[in-house]
C-alpha cells in the first residue's frame, strides 16, 4: 500500500469516526495542505484537523506543522502493520497543536517527527481522545493511562 493510500485511509477513518460521534465534519481537498478536516461544533465555533497516518509503527513526519495554533489538532493514526486487515481498528491519538512540542523528535538531518513508541509512552492522555474535538479541555498534566 502506498503512502498516499495510507493517508487517504487515515483521513477517511477519522472522518467516519467523527460522523459516528455526531460531529459535523468536512474533508478538505488537496495534496499539500495542513488542514485535512474541518469540524463545525456550532455556528462560529470550528476546529481544524491535520491527519497523520502510518501503516506500521513508523514515525509521523511533522515538518509542515505549525505548533501552538489554537483550535487546531493533529490526529495520529497508526494501523500497526495491519492496514490490509479491515476488521482491525487503528490506534488513534488526538493531540491539540498547542500540546505537540514535547512529543516532537528532531531527527538527524533536520526532520521533525513524532515517534510511535514515544507517543504511546508520553501521549497517553491523547489516546482515543475524540472528546477534545467536541470541545472538552485537555488535561493540564498528562496522567498515565494504559494504551492497549
Amino acid at each position: 500500500m502506498t503512502k498516499y493510500n495510507t493517508n487517504l485511509a487515515s483521513e477517511f477513518y477519522v472522518l467516519s469516526a467523527l460522523h459516528r460521534l455526531g460531529m459535523d465534519a468536512m474533508l478538505t481537498l488537496g495534496n499539500k495542505k495542513s488542514v485535512d478536516i474541518v469540524v463545525v461544533r456550532e455556528e462560529g465555533d470550528a476546529v481544524t484537523i491535520d491527519v497523520k497516518g502510518v501503516a506500521d509503527k513508523n514515525p509521523w513526519p511533522v515538518d509542515n506543522v505549525r505548533e501552538s495554533q489554537e483550535r487546531h489538532f493533529l490526529v495520529f493514526v497508526c494501523f500497526v502493520g495491519k492496514i490490509a486487515t479491515v476488521d482491525v481498528s487503528p490506534e488513534v491519538w488526538v493531540v491539540p497543536s498547542t500540546r505537540l512540542a514535547p512529543l516532537v523528535y528532531h531527527a538527524p538531518g533536520g526532520r521533525r517527527v513524532v515517534q510511535y513508541h514515544h507517543l504511546r509512552r508520553e501521549g497517553t492522555a491523547f489516546f482515543g481522545a475524540w472528546r477534545l474535538l467536541a470541545g472538552e479541555r485537555p488535561p493540564t498534566d498528562l496522567p498515565a493511562q494504559e494504551v492497549p
